[in-house]
């Protein structure tokens, strides 16, 4: 009867769980400095300010926004982008390499996967970057894909969906999982909440189902302490129309 009037009802997940988990994700502070690139608003990320030598980035998720890989471009990094829902980025640029493709955890006439896109586009080594906004197929990505092949990205940045999952015993393994397996080679070093929605609450914790993270790859870093300060002084609104939202404060300790 539940089902049918499109009602789920789950097992909670455990306090424990969840303190573990927000403990496990509290962003830090590195000796590279946070720096936007991209617009103002949607489109634009935080990401640590080691570019130096970086290969290339890849872009799944391109819908209408490129901002942030036009400007990588005007600093010397070639973009490759896919996006089966567009015939094309939003505008033309010398340097981008456009594949009609969703990123996922298959290889198709629709779909690739990170190891298939990566090996023909970067056979050379040299350090690319990831920025990720696929809706909510990030969880499969992260899995599908070798610890080897993530590690090769000195920056990863995912917008993960779906985060209000984690109030949910069943769903919290896959969210919980993700991080997991990211956090073996990379640090956490930014998290945005996106205010296109409101925030969800259970018990003391409180999630933005949404939002921006950014990861730089351990070995990259030599110094490392709590980040402090939230929102950050380059943070801005995805949605201008819309109050910001603050990251709440089980995200992190002072």
């Amino acid at each position: 009867m539940l089902y049918a009037q499109k009602i789920h009802v789950g097992r909670a997940t455990a306090p424990a769980e969840l303190v573990r988990f927000f403990r496990m994700v509290e962003p830090v502070e590195t000796e590279h400095p946070l720096i936007r690139i991209g617009g103002g608003g949607d489109g634009g990320y935080l990401v640590p300010d080691d570019l130096e030598g970086v290969g290339c980035c890849f872009s799944p998720g391109v819908s209408s926004v490129s901002d942030f890989e036009n400007e990588m471009t005007r600093r010397g990094i070639r973009c490759f982008l896919a996006d089966y829902s567009v015939d094309a980025p939003p505008f033309d640029n010398s340097m981008f390499d456009f594949e009609k493709k969703f990123l996922g955890a298959r290889d198709d006439e629709v779909f690739m996967t990170l190891e298939n896109w990566v090996r023909r586009k970067s056979p050379d080594g040299r350090d690319p970057i990831l920025q990720m906004d696929i809706e909510g197929a990030e969880y499969q990505v992260i899995l599908e894909s070798e610890r080897e092949l993530l590690s090769r990205f000195r920056i990863i940045v995912i917008e993960f969906h779906g985060l209000e999952a984690l109030f949910d015993a069943a769903a919290f393994e896959l969210v919980n999982l993700a991080f997991v397996k990211l956090l073996k080679d990379f640090e956490l070093v930014h998290a945005h909440p996106n205010n296109c929605g409101p925030t969800v609450r259970y018990l003391d914790f409180e999630v933005p189902p949404i939002m921006e993270f950014t990861f730089l790859r351990r070995d990259r870093v030599t110094r490392r302490r709590a980040a402090a300060h939230f929102p950050h002084a380059l943070d801005r609104r995805c949605v201008g129309s819309r109050p910001d939202v603050i990251l709440p404060k089980c995200w992190y300790t002072r």
